[in-house]
């Protein structure tokens, strides 16, 4: 058997990482690809952590490869030391990202790949002498971060080599927006559109007293991005008064946005809530949301 080899990720490589990072995010979210040029980017900085980016002090890309073919990769991140940097990540290391094949009658050496890379990825960690090792699979695409339950492989390898997870469990919800309701008069409130923090917000207003609110990003689908299907958007915030709960208002408000998305040709809209948060997944499903994944975010190094 040919053996294999873990080395630096190399130019000649995008095509065939592009392709098994896309795998995988076709596992998580449906009509959802990324370009070459948005895995090559994404290697050097992430634009859109903004907050968390700029305490990165090294970047490296490492591929497991077999047969002339990469079978596996892994992005690993080794964060600042000094004061700057924010207290969970000060003297921290972790795998950004982690894709490998899961076994396969033609691939039955897939696991050997995966393991032999995650000890590579420890290694490097080691070399580090970071305070503490964090884990991911945060890959450039919409809805893809934590590590999902779509990928069983992957958990398993993070598993084996003594990774936990200590942190939350998110589910992702998805609806078609043709099947969102329909915006109807509610006498005496008003919907006002305004730029809010995470996108476009509609408020529902009762003369100048805000009674709630939802924000919708539509920049899912970035230009650099090529979706295989239309587009996708995102619920970056929903409130409502803790005296309108039960009204209908969210829902209400829901049907504002969807009158607005459908002016976008925006198909898709998403949704992210807690686990255990049943009154927000109640009113999501009641407004016609479905659940897509669930995702487990915060996992840590702790070997035994």
């Amino acid at each position: 058997m040919p053996a294999l080899e873990v080395r630096p990720f190399r130019r000649a490589d995008r095509d065939q990482l592009t392709d098994l990072v896309n795998t995988h995010v076709a596992a998580v979210v449906p009509g959802v690809s990324v370009s070459v040029n948005t895995v090559l980017s994404y290697l050097e900085r992430q634009p859109g952590e903004f907050i968390t980016d700029p305490w990165v002090a090294e970047r490296t890309t490492l591929v497991a490869e077999q047969r002339g073919h990469v079978v596996a990769a892994a992005h690993l991140l080794r964060y600042r030391a000094d004061g700057e940097v924010g207290e969970a990540y000060r003297d921290a290391a972790g795998i950004d990202w982690f894709v490998c094949r899961p076994t396969a009658s033609f691939w039955p050496d897939a696991d050997q790949a995966a393991d032999l890379l995650m000890r590579t990825c420890l290694a490097r960690f080691a070399r580090w002498d970071c305070r503490v090792r964090y884990a991911d699979g945060a890959l450039p695409a919409p809805l893809v971060y934590g590590l999902p339950r779509n990928w069983p492989h992957i958990r398993a390898v993070y598993e084996r080599a003594g990774f936990r997870h200590v942190g939350d469990t998110e589910v992702i919800l998805i609806t078609r927006v043709a099947d969102l309701p329909e915006p109807a008069p509610r006498p005496g409130v008003t919907v006002e559109r305004t730029l809010g923090e995470c996108g476009t917000r509609f408020t529902a207003r009762t003369g100048t007293r805000a009674l709630g609110f939802v924000e919708i990003d539509t920049g899912l689908a970035r230009p650099e991005r090529h979706p295989r299907a239309a587009g996708l958007a995102d619920i970056g915030n929903l409130h409502v008064e803790p005296a309108q709960y039960g009204t209908g208002l969210e829902h209400w408000l829901l049907a504002q946005a969807a009158d607005w998305l459908r002016l976008c040709g925006v198909d898709r809209l998403v949704a992210y809530e807690t686990a255990g948060d049943d009154t927000r997944l109640d009113l999501l499903t009641g407004a016609g949301f479905r659940e897509l994944t669930r995702t487990d975010r915060g996992w840590e190094h702790r070997p035994g």
